[in-house]
């Protein structure tokens, strides 16, 4: 009987030692109801899906009705191509003039920063090059745009095209899973029911999606709208409020004896009531008086809009947080606190939108350009043909000033060392004028007229007979003696 009792005891010890015991990721207690899953309000919150994106006149309605919806659709779109570009290459002056001239000739700048837009409302936007003469159901071989050949940008959303979704891009790339075509609808402006093939498309979406949801998408990605569609409610439904409460600022209460039964009695009564109430309204104003029966009272009552403004601020505040807009670009609004100018905000939010730059518009304005280049030029982009955005932050008088003397003293002091030449030096200054605005005066015939040898430094003068020959350490003499 002991030796089974011992077996009993071995085997509950070992039970003991091997059970697993769950244990939460977070504090609780269930007496009072403390803690994700105890029961309580808490607990019962979640997170579901709002697919307003699928809903276009829905989202239509909100761009054009609400100022918000659409300074969060255009402010991102409008900085994203405010500024431009700067071409780096070995071009001469007047063809990267040439070229620039043609971003404004066709508008570039506009249909793309409709395309962003577009993807920003929508989910997703194409901008089809037009290249006139080309199959545009054909890849785009950029060895075959001609001179003349580009016509510029047709932007479509993603309701007026229909993408391939059995027909998907399989080579390796950065394209690679995307539709292979994209067919234009009938209802389409231009280009109806056209087949457009993916290389001669800049494709941008709104907020990329992971894969299952991308496909319940279509393949393109979700609205901005959507992940702020919440908080827009909140703030709207409280601003509403808000101008509602303006309304009830001023209240009057007019106490009369025995109403109940006047009510009650109706007829001439009630008549006679309503009629006082009339008279006493019409005749109310400023430098009026309230004619009102001996036993009746009147009262005036005033609502406090204290505390108001912090609540709609904060509403605010979530919204600028939700857009990644700071509230001096969504809403104009200076901000609050001490010594506070906003330049921080700012400047966090042009690093935002020149990442958001080099992740979306890096690859689609690489091949735009070749195309223009090859259209305008009639050749090839040189070898090392690239290009920077330029920056957001604008440049005061002042600081374009320091920043042209500093660039005319290095360009002159490579000059004067031999490094480059005279034309050499005039293509840098002018160049550098589209950001100082000095020296944009230098003409084509200036440079061409200048001399492209570098500068023989023997010839420009030295007064020093020595110049050029080696100093000889001087010998010492040797010590007297004591």
């Amino acid at each position: 009987m002991t030796r089974k009792r011992g077996n009993t005891v071995a085997r509950a010890a070992k039970a003991q030692s091997t059970k697993r015991w769950a244990a939460g990721d977070s504090f609780q207690n269930f007496e009072a109801r403390v803690g994700y899953g105890t029961n309580n309000q808490t607990s019962g919150s979640g997170y579901g899906f709002d697919f307003i994106s699928r809903n276009r006149v829905q989202i239509e309605a909100m761009y054009r009705s609400s100022w918000v919806v659409g300074a969060v659709v255009d402010c991102v779109a409008d900085d994203m191509t405010r500024a431009g570009i700067e071409i780096e290459s070995d071009l001469p002056p007047d063809q990267m003039d040439q070229i620039h001239a043609a971003f404004e000739r066709m508008a570039i700048w506009d249909r793309i920063n409709d395309t962003i837009k577009w993807s920003r409302l929508y989910g997703g936007a194409v901008g089809v090059m037009m290249i006139d003469g080309q199959n545009m159901a054909t890849p785009l071989r950029l060895e075959t745009v001609g001179k003349d050949q580009f016509k510029g940008i047709l932007v479509l959303d993603r309701w007026l095209i229909q993408p391939t979704l059995n027909d998907l891009v399989t080579a390796f790339g950065p394209d690679l899973g995307q539709p292979k075509f994209y067919d234009i609808v009938a209802d389409s402006m231009a280009l109806a029911r056209q087949r457009i093939h993916y290389s001669r498309v800049i494709r941008l979406d709104g907020v990329e999606l992971p894969y299952w949801q991308k496909i319940s998408e279509n393949l393109w990605g979700q609205s901005v709208i959507e992940r702020l569609f919440d908080r827009l409610i909140a703030f709207d439904s409280t601003t509403a409020g808000a101008a509602q409460l303006v309304y009830k600022a001023h209240l009057r209460t007019l106490a009369i004896d025995d109403l109940r039964g006047v009510i009650a009695a109706g007829g001439p009564a009630l008549e006679a009531l309503l009629k006082n109430v009339e008279m006493i309204r019409r005749f109310q104003t400023n430098e009026g008086i309230t004619l009102i029966d001996a036993k009746d009272k009147f009262e005036s009552h005033q609502y406090a809009f204290s505390g108001l403004d912090n609540v709609l601020l904060q509403f605010g505040q979530q919204l600028s947080g939700a857009t990644g807009i700071p509230l001096v670009r969504l809403f104009g609004q200076s901000p609050a606190g001490l010594n506070s100018t906003g330049e921080s905000d700012v400047r966090n939010y042009y690093d935002n939108i020149k990442q958001q730059q080099e992740r979306k518009l890096r690859l689609p304005l690489t091949r735009l350009l070749e195309v223009i280049v090859r259209s305008e030029l009639g050749t090839e982009p040189p070898k090392g043909f690239q290009f920077g955005f330029n920056p957001l932050w604008q440049l005061s008088d002042t600081d374009k000033a320091d920043i042209a003397q500093k660039t005319t003293q290095t360009v002159t002091g490579a000059y004067d060392d031999g490094l480059i030449s005279q034309q050499t030096a005039l293509k840098e200054l002018r160049q550098s004028s589209h950001i100082t605005g000095v020296w944009s005066n230098i003409t084509d015939e200036m440079i061409n007229e200048a001399d492209d040898e570098l500068p023989d430094l023997s010839e420009m003068g030295n007064d020093d007979p020595n110049a050029g020959q080696e100093t000889q350490p001087e010998p010492k003499q040797p010590a007297a003696n004591a």
